[in-house]
């Protein structure tokens, strides 16, 4: 069964890096015509320069495009915190990317999307959105927040013959964890606790995008998507010396 999305425009949010790009690169790979929207420049697609946290900016990038069938609001950041050191400078800064950037993104692709009454939109969540992983209070706000957009619009956009969905990724190797990644030592403990012994890649990610913004998931609205390799699902460490070895960024069983 393949993923078919010819003669679709897709807009992907925040798509220059990360799993923003492999999701591009995805949805192309499946047909559709994608652009990207971000602050960061990318040559290997077209390019819009948005910042999500600019209502009118949104609004003007879905004006210019007229007619999307896809959209992946994926742009993010990240930056932690003690909740007692947050200043409110960094909890604005992300909220207003991860939350009302989200909203903006949202509320221009629905009203033009109404108006056709077909499309479909996926969101970057995290499996922070159901979690409270400390030093990471507006972070964790902010995802929290999306789910909540998720359900709301699903409920409302659905009549429209809309579909709404999210990922909620959990460790992915991107800008803002390849730290981690390269660090043994925090790998074979972090790793531990997820059932599949690793952390996951980007492409991981965005194949899942892939199937639900696609015809394929046409009954799915609503729905959060946990790709996080079994993490949400642990409640102690998986992995250990006695029953495994740790190889370079993984676990195997002996």
């Amino acid at each position: 069964m393949k993923i078919d999305l010819t003669g679709q425009t897709a807009v992907v949010t925040g798509g220059a890096h990360g799993i923003g790009l492999e999701t591009a690169r995805a949805l192309r790979d499946c047909g559709a015509r994608v652009v990207v929207a971000d602050l960061a420049e990318t040559r290997e697609f077209p390019y819009l320069k948005l910042d999500v946290t600019d209502a009118a900016a949104v609004d003007a990038v879905f004006t210019e495009l007229s007619n999307v069938d896809i959209v992946v609001a994926n742009a993010g950041i990240g930056g932690e915190a003690p909740l007692d050191e947050q200043t409110p400078e960094q909890w604005a800064a992300i909220v207003a990317v991860n939350l009302t950037g989200v909203f903006h993104t949202v509320q221009a692709a629905a009203r033009r999307m109404k108006a056709r009454r077909r499309g479909a939109i996926v969101l970057t969540a995290s499996t922070n959105s159901f979690d409270g992983e400390r030093w990471l209070t507006a972070y964790n706000a902010t995802k929290h927040g999306v789910l909540g957009i998720l359900r709301t619009a699903a409920n409302e956009l659905g009549p429209h013959g809309i579909r709404i969905n999210a990922v909620c990724p959990g460790f992915i190797r991107t800008r803002l964890t390849e730290e981690g990644f390269a660090n043994p030592d925090y790998m074979r403990e972090y790793a531990r606790h997820l059932p599949l012994g690793r952390g996951g890649e980007p492409e991981e990610v965005a194949r899942v995008i892939a199937f639900l913004a696609s015809p394929l998931a046409s009954y799915m609205t609503g729905a959060a998507v946990v790709i996080d390799g079994g993490q949400l699902a642990a409640k102690f460490g998986i992995w250990n010396d006695d029953n495994a070895h740790f190889v370079k960024d993984h676990w195997e069983l002996k």
